[in-house]
């Protein structure tokens, strides 16, 4: 499989511009192909629709191209790098934290549009980052040129709805809370107006780290990944605009299951990057709404896991599982240089929907530890 990625193919016009982003995977182009033949027809909306009306989310066309995607398209995939760092102070503090949530079309893949609902224009949002003991204000604004209502429940918040009702915001409101960040560990953070799968299900969700009192152990990189599916009404690199699907969101059949709100966001030139010797931590979440993950890295091993984001550690795993609304952060060494390939091991989510990223390792080769032979 490594090889396979690794080829440097063309990321326009293979097999329906299947291999994105700098990857060149050869079976996905045969069996996206194959897929779009039978595409299924787009769902009602009825199943996604509850108490909030969701029937502003179809997108017109692109007025350059009836079938082309938006003109207003940009990328929304969060850059993994794009994290505060860790809390350097020894004394709980009053931390104000600015949301916006912002609804905009972007790229879901290299050819194909969405209208994505986010916080601050990402998905995921950004990574809040705070101390065990702190008094965390939240402050939320809704976009005035959004169509719906929106507010943030925190699973790091012991109070009711973590602060959903709190801060449910139409357009052009602001609406805050505060909370005391009582508990150390790593949390998801999501909309959740009804009908609540919908909101997460375009792209509202984060991690919130509470780091404890102690502080976290060093580390030369860290990084910030979160998987989510999104239940639209066409496959990956099809092209166009595409709109949601309440049919599929209601069977659970998402066409795309990826890390970063893009399929293989982070990859290619936008692939994460170390050095051989580095110690390398992770913040990995599940936005969800429906599906949990079998987080892997290929050619590594987990060496310390918070599983579900708690303050607990396990040591040695290969592959974890991170529930839908949850989280865990895990610490790798790399002696060996080359790309690491990380995906949810439910691999067809990985291969033909998009959940995979890159690490890339540079540095001198270490055959004690790993020596392909020459034939």
């Amino acid at each position: 499989m490594t090889e396979m990625l690794n080829e440097g193919l063309s990321r326009r016009g293979f097999v329906k511009r299947a291999a994105a982003l700098g990857l060149a995977i050869p079976t996905i182009g045969a069996l996206l192909s194959a897929c779009n033949d039978d595409d299924e027809e787009n769902g009602a909306a009825s199943a996604a629709a509850d108490s909030d009306d969701h029937e502003g989310d179809d997108h017109p066309a692109s007025s350059e191209d009836d079938d082309g995607p938006s003109a207003d398209a940009v990328r929304i995939a969060k850059d993994p790098t794009d994290i505060p760092g860790p809390i350097n102070r020894s004394t709980p503090e009053h931390v104000v934290v600015e949301l916006e949530t912002v609804e905009l079309d972007g790229w879901i893949d290299e050819e194909t549009s969405f209208k994505f609902w986010t916080f601050n224009g990402t998905v995921p949002g950004p990574m809040v980052r705070v101390r065990e003991g702190d008094t965390v204000e939240i402050q939320l604004t809704n976009n005035s040129d959004n169509q719906h209502p929106h507010n943030i429940d925190l699973h790091s918040v012991l109070g009711p709805g973590g602060g959903a009702e709190a801060t449910t915001v139409s357009p052009g409101e602001t609406r805050g809370f505060e909370f005391k960040a009582l508990h150390p560990g790593v949390y998801v953070y999501h909309c959740a107006v009804p009908h609540i799968p919908t909101h997460v299900g375009h792209g509202m969700y984060g991690l919130i780290v509470v780091e404890p009192e102690a502080g976290l152990p060093d580390v030369d990189k860290e990084f910030y990944i979160m998987q989510g599916e999104f239940y639209v009404n066409q496959r990956p690199n099809q092209g166009g605009h595409a709109n949601w699907d309440g049919d599929a969101q209601w069977r659970e059949q998402p066409n795309y299951v990826v890390f970063n709100g893009q399929f293989q966001a982070i990859t290619g030139d936008h692939a994460m990057h170390a050095q051989v010797g580095d110690r390398v931590r992770m913040f990995v979440g599940n936005g969800g709404p429906n599906l949990v993950s079998s987080f892997h890295v290929i050619g590594g091993i987990i060496d310390v896991l918070h599983r579900e984001g708690q303050a607990e550690a396990t040591h040695n795993v290969e592959t974890t599982l991170i529930p839908a609304g949850g989280s865990s952060w895990m610490e790798f060494d790399f002696d060996v240089p080359g790309n690491y390939i990380l995906v949810d091991h439910s691999l067809g989510r990985a291969i033909d929907k998009g959940a995979i990223a890159i690490l890339t390792v540079e540095g001198d080769d270490n055959p004690e530890i790993f020596n392909p032979l020459d034939d």
